[in-house]
């Protein structure tokens, strides 16, 4: 089956920046350079640029052209998105070592924010989510297991947490708390830092229509993590 035009572009721009032909800050050849090198029309190639800008590969800038973007790991701040999707998406390796995977007593913190009882019985998994075997985010998450009483079940290294509460407990809402970070010796260890570097922490509780759904601490490396977003104003 024929690939797509658009999608030709996008996995030849791909291996330019892997094989590092084209580095950070690299201008990519207009809309116009890529349409008459692949044979297609200008709007196909824009269709290519954009999708990886959106994925945070490359960054445009107006007026002057689209740019290989500095390349960390970056999320969305505006939207929750699958971490093995967002990898992919950049045309990179994704892979998952699952770490822990039990039940736990639940603490003041996690009892209060799952709204349960301290001592009550949760669900926990400890995973480290790599890009190019490289870590990127350690994800301890908390689940209620009234709403997700299958949970433990899963296999996390076919569906991520995210994508198995997805069909479990449809999100219906979900709130964040970012901040700055040091880590301890253990999960510097777990990351592959120096004892000294900073981590970006995301702080995620989730939602179904039933309530509470999970707890996490999404802890990223801030040499190898981003988080951007882009929205509209109305006027």
């Amino acid at each position: 089956m024929a690939i797509a035009k658009f999608e030709q572009i996008k996995q030849y721009i791909c291996q330019q920046v892997e094989n590092g032909a084209w580095r950070e800050n690299f201008k990519l050849p207009s809309e116009n350079a890529l349409s008459q090198e692949f044979v297609c029309s200008r709007m196909t190639a824009r269709r290519a640029l954009t999708e990886l800008c959106e994925q945070g590969l490359l960054v445009r800038s107006q007026g002057k052209g689209t740019f290989v973007a500095t390349l960390k790991s970056q999320s969305s701040l505006l939207e929750i998105k699958n971490i093995s999707d967002e990898i992919r998406g950049r045309g990179h390796h994704y892979n998952v070592e699952v770490l822990q995977v039990t039940e736990q007593q639940a603490s003041e913190e996690v009892a209060i924010t799952l709204s349960l009882e301290v001592g009550q019985t949760v669900y926990f998994s400890s995973l480290l989510h790599l890009e190019n075997n490289v870590p990127v985010q350690l994800e301890l998450r908390y689940v209620n297991p009234q709403l997700v009483p299958n949970y433990l079940d899963n296999d996390f290294t076919l569906h991520t947490p995210h994508e198995f509460l997805s069909m479990a407990a449809p999100l219906t809402e979900a709130e964040h708390i970012i901040e700055a970070t040091m880590v301890d010796e253990h999960l510097a260890q777990q990351l592959k830092l120096q004892s000294n570097e900073p981590c970006l922490e995301i702080k995620r509780r989730t939602f179904s229509s039933k309530g509470v759904v999970s707890f996490a601490r999404l802890i990223h490396p801030s040499s190898r993590f981003r988080l951007g977003g882009r929205f509209s104003v109305s006027t």
